[in-house]
């Protein structure tokens, strides 16, 4: 082979090579992450599983995510229950008893 040829592979070969990982790759990857819809805020809030920390009637503490918020409930909660929330009114969840559907959320989100 003539070095003209072998130089001219070479080319071809960089600006192939350059051409996918600068191009293909990523258009692959933004159209795998425009099917995801983030969920931010307020929110990432309902569904979760809460942990009852203190309850008295149908208010009390929960805590999500290490962090302690008020919560009221229709149906009374005791210290240890888990909880789901069902919405965010200001700074106050509104909570109902996880019976057995602790899991919840999260096997909604592998479905």
């Amino acid at each position: 082979m003539e070095i003209k040829n072998i130089i001219l592979i070479l080319v071809i070969g960089f600006i192939l090579f350059e051409a996918i990982e600068h191009i293909v790759i990523p258009m692959f990857f933004y159209f795998i992450k425009r099917k995801k819809i983030f969920v931010t805020g307020i929110d990432s809030l309902l569904g979760e599983v809460v942990d009852v920390r203190q309850w008295k009637g149908k208010e009390g503490q929960v805590v999500i995510k290490g962090e302690l918020w008020k919560a009221v409930s229709e149906v009374p909660l005791k210290k240890g229950d888990k909880a789901i929330i069902q919405q965010v009114e200001g700074l106050t969840l509104k909570v109902k008893p996880s019976g057995d559907g602790v899991y919840q959320k999260q096997m909604e989100k592998s479905i």
